[in-house]
């Protein structure tokens, strides 16, 4: 393999890597907006809108930890998958691994600036690239964000202990800020995931994840949180 393809195709991997930490480690958000129904009748297990959904153990997926090229063919691939916290059956395996690589394949394709999910109340205009909308990558990342804001919505109910500490620290803060704690509800409720960094070790055909970890953004009115 000469050395500018294989450049690209270790390029290509690591954009690969920060896609899949947004698939295996998004977990935390918002009130669902009337949109989401898209959502839920492409995938029907998901929760209804308005639901409380508590927060659930944490527990990590299979994944694909890394990679192997074979230099006489490089778009020959053998993947090196860690199981994860629970080994299947043979049969979901099968289906989970395949997944897997549908989604490095569509991280290959799909370009860069089209891999994103987004269900902002505020952009209805702007929930998924159209492209990327075509693949189960994109409609699983959109079915996550959806959750994302489920879940954000659960903690941010005022009749629980977590709300009303965020509800408290939210309103005082604006009276200090603006002297009156008449502000509009969007100013404080934009969350969402991105890739941060990601160790790789590189050994001659081969890439390994040695470790990554997403960057949870969330926009508040002067940064309360």
């Amino acid at each position: 393999m000469t050395p500018g393809l294989y450049n690209s195709v270790y390029k290509q991997i690591r954009k690969f890597i920060s896609i899949i930490i947004l698939v295996c480690f998004i977990s935390t958000s918002i009130k669902s907006p009337a949109y989401s129904q898209t959502v839920i009748s492409l995938m029907p297990q998901l929760p209804a809108p308005g639901v409380m959904v508590r927060l659930s153990p944490e527990f990590t997926p299979a994944i694909i930890r890394g990679m192997s090229i074979d230099l006489k063919n490089p778009f020959a691939f053998s993947f090196l998958i860690d199981r994860g916290d629970v080994p299947l059956p043979q049969t979901e395996k099968k289906e989970q691994y395949e997944q897997l690589i549908k989604y490095f394949l569509a991280a290959m394709t799909i370009a860069e600036d089209k891999q994103w999910v987004n269900l902002s109340p505020y952009e209805k205009n702007k929930i998924i690239d159209p492209d990327f909308g075509k693949t189960e990558m994109g409609r699983n990342l959109l079915a996550q964000d959806y959750i994302l804001k489920q879940i954000t919505a659960s903690l941010m109910y005022p009749e629980d202990a977590i709300g009303k500490k965020f509800w408290a620290k939210v309103y005082k803060q604006a009276a200090k800020e603006y002297g009156t704690t008449d502000i509009p509800v969007n100013t404080f409720n934009k969350v969402w995931i991105v890739p941060d960094t990601a160790s790789v070790y590189e050994k001659d055909n081969t890439v390994l994840i040695v470790g990554s970890r997403p960057e949870l953004r969330i926009r508040t009115a002067k940064n309360i949180f």
